[in-house]
């Protein structure tokens, strides 16, 4: 039995909801603190770097069509190097996401359930991921297609809500500790695109490969303003978050939203949108590495190993 294929949209947010999920927790805190007032200077020239990385990628994959990086190992190296590289990659995505989800839920038990054991609030993910795994391949994608826009969008409100707030001299000075630092050891802040690595599991996932340029490019571009809107949220307005602890950074900002008596403590809303759209990593993560796994295994319906991975996930998390 097979699956759906993607189409360009399905695929475009895809893409920007692990951009999303990774900037959730602490992602621009770190940025922040390592290039300061030269933090968007560094992500315009890291998001040109990504971009170029997309393209080459676009390249590489234009010599093997329809193939992903599984099967271009194995082609080049056989089995050996099929294995290997499915190996590292399942590694890789399982203990990123299982490390995200127990902060993701930390957070959570810190902000709202202060009491309560955060062993049942990664469970309630578990049972979202569940319910996912019942639907079609291409369920939480197509989610995804709502949901990840309204989180674009309700940034781009974050920022037009606090811009009372804000202290543009920031900015200064504009290279912040010089140029070595904001060019040089800068260029590791291009960490934060590291969900651009889907993008050589996505041909055989497409409806039209041929859109796959298209993908790459866009897919790179909405996360490259996504991530310059939330860093300039942060740096206009919590200089202190530089050298903090604070969890979920953005949270801060929110709590300063007030429109009159009758719209305040709009948090929760933000809050909600990033619960789901963390879900929706979580499914696109078990549907990634269970394609991984059935290609290395030759199983036919990677369905089947959808509940191996979430539970995979849930355990590592629990003992993170």
């Amino acid at each position: 039995m097979g699956y759906s294929k993607l189409n360009t949209i399905e695929a475009i947010m895809a893409i920007f909801t692990i951009i999303v999920a990774h900037t959730i927790l602490s992602l621009q805190r770190n940025i922040l603190a390592l290039t300061k007032s030269a933090t968007i200077i560094n992500l315009i020239y890291v998001s040109l770097i990504a971009i170029l990385i997309a393209y080459f990628i676009f390249k590489l994959l234009t010599k093997f069509p329809g193939l992903d990086l599984i099967d271009i190992s194995e082609f080049l190296g056989g089995k050996l190097l099929k294995n290997i590289i499915g190996f590292i990659f399942i590694s890789f995505f399982t203990i990123t996401c299982s490390l995200l989800l127990r902060s993701f839920c930390e957070s959570l038990k810190v902000i709202y359930f202060p009491l309560t054991d955060v062993t049942y609030i990664i469970l309630i993910f578990l049972v979202a991921l569940a319910l996912s795994n019942r639907l079609n391949f291409t369920a939480p994608f197509k989610a995804n297609t709502l949901i990840m826009p309204i989180v674009f969008v309700s940034i781009i409100f974050l920022m037009i809500s606090n811009i009372n707030n804000f202290t543009p001299e920031r900015i200064f000075p504009i290279f912040g500790d010089g140029i070595k630092q904001t060019f040089g050891i800068g260029i590791v802040n291009l960490y934060s695109f590291s969900g651009i690595v889907y993008l050589y599991f996505l041909p055989p996932l497409l409806k039209e490969p041929k859109d796959f340029k298209k993908i790459s490019l866009i897919s790179i571009s909405i996360c490259a303003i996504y991530l310059t809107l939330c860093v300039a949220i942060l740096l206009f307005m919590f200089s202190f978050l530089i050298n903090t602890n604070e969890i979920l950074p953005l949270y801060n900002a929110t709590r300063y939203i007030s429109f009159g008596n009758f719209f305040q403590r709009l948090e929760s809303i933000f809050l909600l949108l990033w619960i789901l759209a963390f879900a929706g990593y979580l499914s696109i993560i078990v549907r990634t590495n269970s394609l991984i796994l059935k290609k290395l295994l030759n199983i036919e319906n990677p369905e089947l190993l959808n509940d191996i991975f979430r539970n995979s996930n849930i355990s590592n998390s629990f003992t993170a």
